[in-house]
């Protein structure tokens, strides 16, 4: 497919396209063109008797052609997101890999919104990829006015995340519950944590992976992650394995209101909230759990580090090793 969605210049970029690849046999398809004659020119395009369709976006929704495996978008920047998600959809049909290039001419200067745009589409690739694309689409063009007759515009105020998530805890406070805050915790480890380029190439990919880690909420979601990026990267180097490490071990801090980890010449320095669970008989306990430790009264738990343990094994240790007393505690109480 060539999309060229000017009906009045379709015809001289069809001839151009001609020009360029003689041996070629194109064929154009618009919605101003007789129905019998745009019948005629994709029945030849799906029997095979055309190579270059050169059409409007009347080809983004219709037939599906298993043959078709190369599609070239002219002046994408023109496109809304889900327009070019949905174009992009019309080919790898099949077994076949298949390949869309979105043209824009190079002295063309580009809006933020339309870098954007194009930047989603060289990210978002993957299989299942539609919802995040919706997502970005709605952020990009506005959700509107949600409970009012205005339904178009931008929240620019404040963005469509934060707005989601202020509307989130007003409903919550509206039905008599307290919000849920986004956990706090910092692990100070000194430890090489990023996702190297030779792994994932493309900056606007890494840069997404990057929020995906620190979002995570529970050890599934990390597992997942850990698995989407093994299926389409390969195996973990092992700077990108200590990220995921790391996220799991923040989310098991979080969990023992855990609000700061720091790690010292010798020993790891765990700042415990005033609210932990780890309270009263509960934290001595655990104190006597890990050789060494100690507590101060600020509320900072002094665990030794083992001679050439591994920082987040270690710290995996001594979270292993609190959560162990807690469970018992409660075990007892039962």
């Amino acid at each position: 497919y060539f999309v060229h969605n000017r009906v009045e210049s379709i015809y001289s970029l069809a001839h151009m396209v001609q020009k360029l690849v003689p041996e070629a046999r194109v064929a154009v398809a618009h919605g101003q063109m007789p129905e019998a004659e745009l019948e005629k020119a994709m029945l030849a395009f799906v029997e095979g008797r055309a190579d270059v369709l050169v059409a409007t976006t009347i080809i983004e929704n219709g037939l599906d052609i298993p043959r078709a495996n190369t599609m070239i978008i002219n002046r994408a920047d023109r496109y809304g997101l889900a327009q070019l998600y949905q174009l992009r959809g019309r080919v790898g049909r099949s077994e076949r890999r298949a390949s869309a290039f979105l043209m824009v001419p190079p002295d063309t200067v580009l809006s933020e919104i339309a870098r954007k745009r194009l930047a989603a589409m060289r990210e978002f690739s993957e299989l299942g990829a539609g919802f995040r694309v919706a997502a970005l689409d709605l952020e990009l063009r506005g959700a509107g006015n949600l409970l009012g007759g205005e339904q178009s515009g931008h929240i620019e105020a404040v963005g469509l995340d934060l707005y989601v998530k202020l509307l989130e805890q007003t409903i919550l406070e509206l039905k008599g519950q307290a919000p849920r805050e986004s956990p706090r915790t910092v692990l100070n480890l000194r430890v090489d944590l990023r996702i190297p380029e030779e792994y994932v190439p493309e900056v606007h990919q890494r840069m997404s992976l990057y929020k995906r880690v620190s979002q995570v909420r529970d050890g599934t979601e990390v597992a997942k992650l850990a698995e989407e990026l093994r299926d389409r990267y390969g195996p973990f180097p092992p700077e990108v394995e200590g990220l995921l490490g790391y996220a799991a071990l923040r989310l098991r801090a979080v969990a023992l209101a855990v609000v700061q980890v720091d790690l010292g010449a010798s020993a790891l320095h765990l700042r415990l909230a005033p609210d932990t669970p780890l309270g009263g008989v509960t934290l001595a306990a655990a104190v006597r759990a890990w050789p060494g430790a100690t507590l101060s009264p600020a509320g900072v738990l002094r665990a030794p580090l083992p001679p050439g343990r591994p920082t987040l094994i270690a710290l995996g240790d001594v979270l292993e090793a609190l959560e162990g007393v807690l469970e018992g505690t409660r075990r007892t109480a039962v």
